[in-house]
């Protein structure tokens, strides 16, 4: 996650993203490639596209989509997708190809 974090930081320093921006993506992306390691099956892959806004876009092999749950005061983990949801304007998933290898 560290090397997301940073790969996201230079591209949005380049972008000229502000500061509060900035950290609020690096933390979305935190926790989406947090989720897609946890859960998901490799390959997973990170993208960044600015068009009206920026859309962060997070993938892997796996076939099923994360959904959002409510952690319990109790419970240690499952906050993810929830802080996600409250940092964003929207999220959500969508189903793709899977990716062919030219070796195939």
């Amino acid at each position: 996650m560290a090397r997301s974090r940073s790969l996201v930081r230079e591209r949005l320093e380049r972008w000229e993203v502000d500061e509060g921006a900035s950290f609020t993506v690096e933390l979305v992306v935190s926790e989406l490639v947090t989720n897609a390691i946890r859960y998901g099956t490799p390959p997973i892959s990170l993208r960044l596209i600015r068009e009206r806004g920026l859309i962060v876009e997070v993938s892997d092999g796996g076939h099923t989509s994360p959904h959002l749950r409510r952690a319990a005061m109790e419970d240690e983990g499952g906050r993810g997708l929830f802080l996600v949801a409250q940092m964003t304007q929207r999220w959500g998933t969508r189903y793709t190809p899977p990716v062919q290898d030219d070796l195939d």
